[in-house]
């Protein structure tokens, strides 16, 4: 069903997006990637069968996201993966940088890609948005209140979405992630690696292409069934903060 789609992936120069982008062309589909590193969307297109679009811009810079996506037709499937997690610090010390990062990426780039893109698809009467969320936007955990509070952000809009597109044929899902093993924690910790590392250890964690492929099943349903959520957890997790390790 997904041949000759198109389909636009936020964020794709790595992790999840990057592995949606490969999942989506290998079942065919025409691709827009966009991104803030240019040089790896390049790469990730040079790797991809079918025809591929790369958009380099950054989600925070509505003016610049706007302009790039102007021209951009009507995607069949929109996925929002743009996302970060920046700090692990209690509100009371928290970085006002770090909180901008994140609810800059997570909320407010989300909304602009959307409503970029959102007009032209109720115009045709049919697409799909599929945000991709996290365990955190359904828990919270100490030090995560903000990242936590973004994703709650986008699970209200997603839902908010589904209301506010009833009847226009366009859907609306998220897919929301627990522990996948991406540059996430290296980005959250600010390149400290060592600790990025930790995160995983003893425990075998989702990877990008575990995400990527519930994403393409989630948009390749039929056109009456809509998924609304998906939360995929690791084997060995069975919460946001509880995760079996091995000795």
């Amino acid at each position: 069903m997904l041949v000759d789609h198109h389909v636009l992936v936020t964020g794709a120069t790595s992790g999840i997006g990057r592995s949606c982008a490969r999942a989506f062309a290998a079942a065919g589909a025409n691709l827009t990637v966009t991104g803030r590193r240019g040089e790896r969307l390049a790469e990730l297109a040079a790797e991809l069968d079918g025809a591929v679009r790369t958009l380099t811009f950054d989600v925070t810079d509505r003016d610049a996201t706007l302009a790039a996506l102007a021209d951009v037709p009507a995607p069949d499937v929109l996925v929002n993966n743009a996302g970060l997690a920046s700090g692990l610090d209690p509100v009371q010390s928290g970085s006002f940088a770090d909180w901008d990062a994140m609810l800059q990426t997570n909320v407010s780039g989300l909304l602009t890609v959307t409503r970029a893109l959102l007009p032209k698809m109720v115009d045709r009467g049919r697409g799909h948005v599929i945000n991709i969320g996290s365990i955190a936007g359904h828990e919270v955990y100490p030090g995560g209140a903000v990242y936590c509070a973004s994703k709650h952000a986008v699970d209200a809009l997603t839902k908010g979405l589904r209301l506010d597109l009833l009847g226009t044929g366009v859907k609306v899902s998220t897919v929301d992630p627990g522990m996948v093993e991406t540059e996430f924690s290296t980005v959250r910790f600010h390149g400290d690696a060592d600790r990025a590392a930790r995160v995983y250890d003893g425990m075998d964690p989702l990877t990008p292409d575990d995400i990527a492929e519930a994403v393409v099943w989630v948009a390749d349903r039929p056109r009456h069934v809509q998924v609304a959520e998906v939360v995929i957890l690791a084997g060995a997790q069975a919460s946001a903060t509880q995760v079996h390790r091995r000795s």
